[in-house]
């Protein structure tokens, strides 16, 4: 399933930054490489910490700041966030391709560390969900813009499992938000969780405008390009290009896994802390509930990026979204504490696993000038499920229907996404039996 992509994606650097590796699938990890990898997983940390830090301090919102929200209401402002990444998946990918991957990532890194701190002084409902929405059009254009970079650092046969690697940070930034909340937000209140996106504008933006290249040559220097790299340079691009064949199916397979993976993702990571305290458990254990979720789901970046690269991200992703599914009905089930504790891992390493996955088949089945545009598609347009999920979850509360009914709707999203990978995969199967007997023009067409 993981094609190793033609020789059109060999590696273009901008004078001035440092060199990126070739991924022709020969290629070794450069110092220079490592370093940029390595930025671009500190920022998705925060990326994950300013994702999760809204279900931390949603009860919070609802019972101490006498803005008067319900749970239907909390629901709504969670999803601000969520909207605005996908504003910003679809844009920045885009943006990423067309304007090079380096501005695409600091810019984005900025804007979502600068209205996260501005969360904390909001005066009301309204100003904060605003701030959330303008956050997370900066959280959204990150992650498609650091993937796409880091795709084109990393030798082709390294790309699965760096890819799924480098997303562990958005779960690492989810524990530390269920960390530092179990600590902070008792001694200093709410706002003191907003604050910590400070230290992403004056440690981790600086290292990156040292650190990351450039992998897109800048306009003009055509002339200085390779035979392959100008064929490729001239290649179409933009979001029409993935509407038709022969992209259209998978692109679309794509999308629509994504939506119903997030769904269950950040709906988990939105109610979670809520949902445990409506059962019965105090704010100290809500987060613990939390943290096992996030460290699951670290835990699932690990086992996943093995079995993708062992097994193909596709038929992994199917057997982690399915594992989510179980572990998320067992839970309607009432079992023991010991065993929620071991579900919630598990839906982490399944829900979060799965789009790792997703990420990383994106990057492997399309071209080079479309890497960018691809994931901020899939990524974006998944952003849709992670809109409507904490609205959902808010809605069936507010009905009377109980902590249950999240869990029901959460496992069933799941078991929708390992039926939709599955249809990926068969679709891609059929796009290889077609390769092997029809003579390719040198562009990959999956």
């Amino acid at each position: 399933m993981n094609h190793t992509l033609p020789a059109a994606e060999t590696q273009r650097s901008s004078p001035g930054a440092s060199a990126p590796t070739s991924n022709d699938g020969h290629g070794r990890f450069s110092k220079a490489s490592a370093a940029a990898v390595l930025v671009c997983w500190l920022l998705v940390v925060f990326d994950g910490y300013d994702l999760i830090v809204y279900g931390t301090v949603q009860s919070s919102l609802i019972t101490e700041t006498g803005w008067g929200l319900t749970k239907a209401t909390a629901g709504t402002v969670g999803s601000m966030a969520f909207l605005g990444m996908m504003i910003g998946a679809i844009f920045a990918g885009r943006m990423a391709d067309s304007w090079g991957r380096r501005r695409t990532i600091l810019g984005c890194a900025i804007v979502f560390s600068v209205f996260t701190v501005l969360c904390a002084f909001a005066p009301n409902a309204a100003v904060f969900g605003a701030l959330r929405l303008l956050a997370g059009i900066g959280l959204g254009g990150l992650v498609p813009s650091a993937n796409a970079l880091v795709a084109e650092l990393v030798p082709a046969k390294w790309r699965s499992i760096v890819a799924t690697l480098m997303m562990s940070g958005v779960p690492i930034g989810g524990s530390i938000a269920a960390l530092v909340g179990i600590q902070l937000i008792p001694a200093f209140g709410w706002q003191s969780m907003f604050l910590v996106a400070v230290l992403a504008l004056v440690i981790v933006v600086p290292l990156g405008l040292k650190y990351l290249p450039e992998t897109l040559a800048p306009a003009g220097k055509a002339a200085s390009k390779t035979a392959t790299e100008t064929v490729a340079a001239k290649e179409p691009s933009g979001f029409s290009l993935l509407l038709r064949a022969p992209y259209l199916g998978i692109s679309m397979l794509f999308a629509v896994a994504t939506i119903a993976t997030l769904f269950a993702w950040y709906g988990l990571g939105t109610w979670l802390p809520n949902l445990m305290q409506l059962a019965g458990y105090n704010l100290g254990s809500a987060l613990t509930f939390a943290l096992a979720l996030n460290l699951g789901a670290v835990a699932g970046s690990v086992i996943t990026a093995w079995a993708g690269t062992r097994f193909g991200p596709i038929p992994t992703a199917i057997a982690a979204a399915a594992v989510a599914a179980v572990a998320l009905v067992v839970l309607v089930s009432g079992p023991s504490v010991s065993i929620v504790y071991l579900m919630l891992v598990l839906a982490g390493v399944g829900t979060h696993g799965t789009q790792c996955l997703i990420i990383a088949a994106v990057a492997s089945h399309y071209p080079a000038h479309l890497r960018g545009t691809a994931l901020g598609w899939a990524l974006g347009t998944g952003r849709i499920g992670a809109v409507v999920a904490p609205q959902v979850g808010g809605l069936l509360l507010a009905a009377g229907l109980g902590v249950n009914s999240n869990f029901l709707a959460f496992a069933g999203a799941a078991g929708i996404a390992a039926v939709l990978l599955a249809a990926v995969g068969i679709n891609l199967k059929s796009k290889l039996s077609t390769s092997r007997t029809i003579p390719t023009t040198g562009v990959s067409n999956v």
